[in-house]
């Protein structure tokens, strides 16, 4: 890669851009919120899972002007999703202070894997098994959101619980393809220890981004 262009990127300038759209927030604490999403490439996290596993390989995905993101944002929405792949993979701090700067509200959704760098009005941790959170985020999180798959995962969530501070928002998500098993589960889950929520992919069952 050109010296010039890996500068860019290393200090944030440039990130490689999967994709950005304004859409509704689909799951988690502002589900049903207006907001625009930039889809950041790059993920070594490997969810089996995954739904963007396209997002994974960051060459694949242009690198592209910050500020030009930022002008995008402001078109549309006063509320940003930075998501995923990974975006802590990048410095999030040059996009997060020019965001700022347009008294744009900055949401990002992370596994927690990497460093936080940027300045967040709401930080989305989703922790994976296979590669756990950093200690340092789990007391900054707003939102624990923890996929389940199988029963395992209530176990791990409330492992995960036990490390979050004491405000943090506390959800549980059916994996979309063994939701109809699992969403039962999650009821009676929720039910028996109502400190936790439940969290659905709306944007799936209404057919939007």
């Amino acid at each position: 890669m050109d010296k010039n262009l890996q500068k860019h990127i290393d200090n944030g300038e440039m990130l490689p851009l999967m994709e950005e759209f304004y859409t509704i927030q689909g799951e988690g604490f502002y589900t049903g919120k207006a907001a625009y999403f930039i889809r950041v490439g790059g993920c070594d996290v490997g969810c089996h899972w995954c739904d963007v596993k396209e997002s994974w390989n960051a060459n694949l995905h242009p690198a592209t002007s910050t500020l030009k993101i930022v002008e995008n944002v402001k078109k549309y929405a006063n509320t940003v999703v930075i998501t995923g792949g990974e975006p802590l993979m990048w410095n999030m701090d040059y996009i997060t202070k020019n965001l700022k700067k347009e008294n744009i509200k900055i949401h990002i959704e992370t596994s927690g894997a990497y460093p936080l760098t940027g300045i967040w009005d709401w930080i989305c941790l989703s922790p994976k098994k296979t590669k756990l959170p950093l200690k340092d985020i789990y007391h900054k999180a707003n939102e624990l959101k923890i996929i389940v798959y199988n029963k395992n995962d209530f176990k791990f969530a409330e492992e995960q619980a036990k490390k979050v501070n004491e405000n943090c928002e506390l959800f549980l998500q059916p994996e979309w393809s063994n939701r109809e098993k699992m969403t039962p589960q999650i009821v009676n889950y929720v039910m028996q220890n109502p400190k936790w929520k439940i969290s659905l992919q709306t944007h799936k069952y209404l057919n939007i981004p």
